[in-house]
């Protein structure tokens, strides 16, 4: 498992006083305040403080501490940042993307493995699994008619599979 996680990309500037626009690649605002350190890699090795953080549109305003000018802010344009996972908290029930990327998608009853996550998607009314074997991508929706048993230890997603989901053209 991967210890540290992106929760965002630096897209911009905003206004003179070192604050930035970030796009979040998180469950939301409310996740990333509940951290007090970030990091500037995957590693943990550049560490730094969130000062601020709250919603403008669709993107995040963050003012992260030591950096206090436009020019400094500028200067971090396009850049990744990261959270330790042991610094959130998440509820029992949820999962980390990072973590769910890699897991084996098989049949609870039959045990038939259908290929592996490759990507979790979303576009507004639940999270879809591109699952891909072979080269053949196919997406599930992680819903819980679908989706009965996460174990990201494991790696293992069992499902029910939908009529017609894995059934070959």
């Amino acid at each position: 498992m991967k210890q540290y996680l992106e929760v965002g990309k630096i897209t911009n500037t905003h206004g003179i006083k070192g604050e930035m626009k970030l796009r979040l690649l998180c469950d939301g605002i409310d996740y990333l305040k509940q951290l007090n350190t970030l990091y500037f890699d995957d590693r943990g090795e550049k560490s730094v403080k969130l000062i601020s953080a709250r919603m403008q549109k669709e993107l995040a305003i963050i003012r992260l501490d030591k950096i206090d000018t436009i020019e400094q802010a500028e200067n971090l344009k396009g850049s990744m940042l990261y959270c330790n996972r042991d610094d959130a908290v998440i509820d029992d029930d949820a999962n980390y993307i990072a973590d769910l990327i890699g897991c084996y998608v098989v049949n609870i009853d039959t045990e038939e493995e259908y290929g592996k996550v490759v990507d979790v998607l979303n576009y507004g009314s639940c999270d879809i699994y591109d699952i891909e074997s072979w080269g053949k991508h196919t997406l599930i929706p992680a819903i819980s008619d679908v989706v009965k048993e996460i174990n990201t230890e494991y790696q293992v997603i069992r499902i029910k599979a939908m009529k017609g989901l894995f059934d070959e053209d």
